[in-house]
């Protein structure tokens, strides 16, 4: 199998496990954070695993660049997630 159709199998899988998993997950934790709310313990789990994820799989970006704008579009999203996360926090207290 050429690195071309694996970088093709591994791409078909990561769109599909972000379409209806990640992003389903991100979007109600960024809602709930723009709500006023903290990250609980699985909130930072997920996070944790989804940046693990994204050094893990930055080969593969670097390969194919037309990946890069969603990667870079996605890293802005959790960061603006984790920010808002961190000031709602200091408000809690």
């Amino acid at each position: 199998m050429s690195e071309s159709s694996k970088d093709a199998g591994m791409i078909q899988v990561l769109a599909e496990r972000f379409e209806k998993q990640r992003l389903p997950r991100v979007l109600s934790i960024k809602e709930k954070v723009d709500k006023g709310g903290v990250l609980d313990e699985f909130d930072i789990e997920f996070l944790e695993q989804v940046f693990e994820d994204a050094n893990t799989i930055k080969p593969l970006l670097d390969r194919h660049p037309e990946w890069q704008p969603l990667a870079a579009r996605m890293v802005h999203l959790y960061k603006d997630i984790t920010e808002t996360a961190l000031k709602n926090e200091g408000s809690a207290q």
